[in-house]
């Protein structure tokens, strides 16, 4: 909501800024995981896993969005509104499982929410203004975060377009998965 006098307020202000940051403190926050983590090999395979599934989520999302075209509802999006962003929170909650360090599992989860939650926020603003009709049904049936157990029947049937992962550039997810776990293998075999 903006101020009475047409200027931002203070959580829109906030909003905008994490909006801004995200990708850079990210970095920030992966290059402090990577040094500080000390994981051992069942810790690494245990995180692998969790950060394996979350590749797999973000991918199977990215093959049904049509972002500001379409209100994607099939596939992933029957579950959840925001399938992209649990895919990486179980991708970091997957990093902070092998790190073996309560303190940077804190990190990567505290920084996570404190910059997404705001974002999906604002995303579902921007959705709601593009789709009314269509997302407060759809809103009143899948949570925005965590995802339900079964499908919301919404009508809308579409299969994973390859083409779209492709698009969306997803596969880069998984490139970056592979050097994080090569970089702590690397760690645990030479401490």
């Amino acid at each position: 909501m903006r101020a009475e006098n047409g200027s931002l307020t203070t959580s829109e202000a906030i909003r905008i800024t994490l909006q801004r940051w995200r990708v850079p403190l990210g970095f920030i926050v992966t290059t402090l995981f990577l040094l500080f983590s000390r994981p051992s090999w069942l810790s690494l395979a245990i995180g692998a896993v969790i950060s394996l599934c979350g590749i797999a989520i973000r991918a199977w999302a990215a093959g049904h969005v049509r972002k500001n075209a379409e209100l994607a509802m099939s596939g992933p999006y029957a579950y959840t509104r925001n399938p992209l962003y649990f895919g990486s929170f179980l991708l970091v909650v997957g990093c902070a499982v092998s790190s073996l360090s309560w303190w940077l599992g804190l990190l990567l989860v505290g920084s996570f929410l404190a910059v997404y939650v705001p974002v999906m926020q604002a995303e579902a603003a921007h959705v709601r203004q593009l789709f009314p009709e269509d997302y407060a049904r759809y809103a009143a049936n899948v949570p925005l975060f965590i995802p339900r157990l079964t499908p919301y029947r919404s009508g809308q049937r579409r299969a994973f377009d390859h083409d779209l992962y492709l698009r969306h550039r997803e596969y880069r997810a998984l490139i970056g998965l592979a050097i994080v776990v090569a970089i702590l293998m690397l760690k645990v075999a030479t401490f």
